[in-house]
């Protein structure tokens, strides 16, 4: 995201779960303003537009109808008609974090339907015509297995995240709440705001490391991309590294 900023390009973001429960000696309300304040000072960090808030309760999406998680993912893409949209890959093997399947899961179909004119009529009675995303991106929070994740025709992607890669940890610094619940499952000894923010840029580097050994670079992501426009094309911005899947 920080290179497209960069690049000029408007990003916003959209939250689906509130974080109440991410945090350590907190209360959920007080865990969730927390969270959320220090998600917007990494949002303005990065130079991110807007962040959308969705408040459903995190660990808990397995629980809500997947029509009305896909009514509003269909009311965001056709409110900002973006020109890609980056989404959970619910197609990764032995996902751990279930609100990373339902809401990728939910995600990729907003994406697939939400461009059909029979589908959330309601909406477009509002104003809000079909509209469909013609670049998808499915990243994981983890390395891509072999062959892993991604619908049929994605091209598997190594993206160099190098030059924006001390801007990214300066944002994953700033998330202290949730680094520090993270800190406490790890077992670290010292919970001091510098100890938790150390760890959590050395996590951050480590697995940037991890994935760019894989493509012969210093820092990178992996994303499995789907461009409708051209199949399987990849646009000039993003011509970095492309690899079979």
């Amino acid at each position: 995201m920080a290179s497209f900023i960069q690049k000029g390009y408007t990003v916003d973001v959209a939250q689906f779960g509130n974080d109440e429960k991410l945090s350590s000696g907190l209360t959920p309300a007080q865990t969730r303003l927390a969270n959320i304040e220090e998600a917007r000072q990494a949002a303005k960090l990065l130079g991110v537009h807007d962040t959308v808030y969705m408040a459903h309760k995190s660990g808990e999406t397995g629980q809500i109808a997947s029509t009305e998680m896909r009514s509003q993912l269909f009311a965001l893409i056709r409110r900002l008609r973006p020109q890609m949209i980056f989404i959970p890959d619910p197609y990764v093997h032995y996902q751990l974090d279930h609100d990373q399947f339902y809401v990728g899961k939910m995600a990729e179909e907003a994406w697939g339907y939400s461009g059909g004119s029979t589908f959330a009529n309601e909406l477009e009675r509002m104003g809000f015509r079909p509209y469909s995303a013609p670049e998808v991106y499915y990243y994981a929070e983890r390395p891509h297995r072999s062959g892993e994740g991604g619908e049929g025709n994605a091209k598997f992607l190594a993206v160099d995240i190098s030059s924006t890669m001390d801007l990214k940890c300066m944002a994953i610094e700033l998330l202290l709440t949730h680094n520090r619940f993270r800190a406490v499952q790890a077992k670290l000894r010292l919970l001091d705001d510098l100890s938790v923010k150390n760890m959590a840029r050395s996590y951050a580097e480590e697995l940037a490391e991890t994935i760019g050994k894989k493509h012969g670079l210093r820092y990178a992501e992996e994303f499995n991309y789907v461009n409708m426009r051209s199949g399987d094309a990849l646009p000039p911005h993003l011509r970095e590294r492309a690899v079979p899947k």
